[in-house]
């Protein structure tokens, strides 16, 4: 299976696939590819390796001796995995697109400073903005261990970064800050 890898430091690791058109099929390819890649990177035998996977909790993937925190996404055309060696981690992904009810959707699900933030953009700039404000609360809500719910004032604590991509597609990836407010 081919899969690329976007980000990786010592206790990060973003790999992606470009999925098969099934979701299912993307989901276990998915699955597939971060227990090799975390095999390659622990040195392990993948068949070591699961995922654990349980409704209304993060999935986590299981090895000899540990346990790694994981976020999946998927949009059509791509799937990403972010791998938290060292505890949990969240990974959204979204095409760059026009969305008509935009303000409604951020004044929701951003709330008020966001949606404010995205009327004073300008109209070409504010699918890009939306996206990136969009793809960096729901990694922050996944690193938290949180669903996707309406907008609460609840800090999330979390260091949010872009991931590069191509082909019209943004991503950010959140990991949880440390005592010294930095990640890990």
């Amino acid at each position: 299976m081919d899969s690329t890898v976007f980000w990786s430091t010592d206790d990060v690791l973003v790999i992606g696939i470009v999925p098969p058109p099934s979701r299912m099929e993307a989901r276990a390819q998915l699955r597939q590819v971060v227990r090799e890649a975390l095999a390659q990177w622990l040195k392990l035998d993948s068949e070591a390796i699961s995922v654990e996977s349980t409704p209304g909790a993060p999935p986590r993937l299981l090895f000899p001796g540990g346990v790694a925190g994981l976020s999946f996404s998927h949009d059509e055309g791509i799937s990403l995995a972010a791998i938290g060696l060292h505890g949990p981690v969240g990974i959204d992904v979204m095409r760059v697109q026009d969305i008509p009810d935009w303000f409604n959707l951020a004044r929701d699900y951003l709330g008020p400073q966001v949606a404010e933030a995205l009327s004073a953009c300008p109209a070409g700039q504010r699918p890009l903005a939306l996206a990136q404000a969009w793809t960096a609360r729901e990694a922050a809500l996944k690193c938290a261990g949180r669903q996707l719910a309406e907008w609460d004032e609840m800090s999330l604590n979390c260091n949010v970064q872009h991931i590069a991509l191509q082909g019209g597609f943004v991503a950010m990836l959140a990991t949880p800050k440390t005592d010294t407010g930095v990640g890990p």
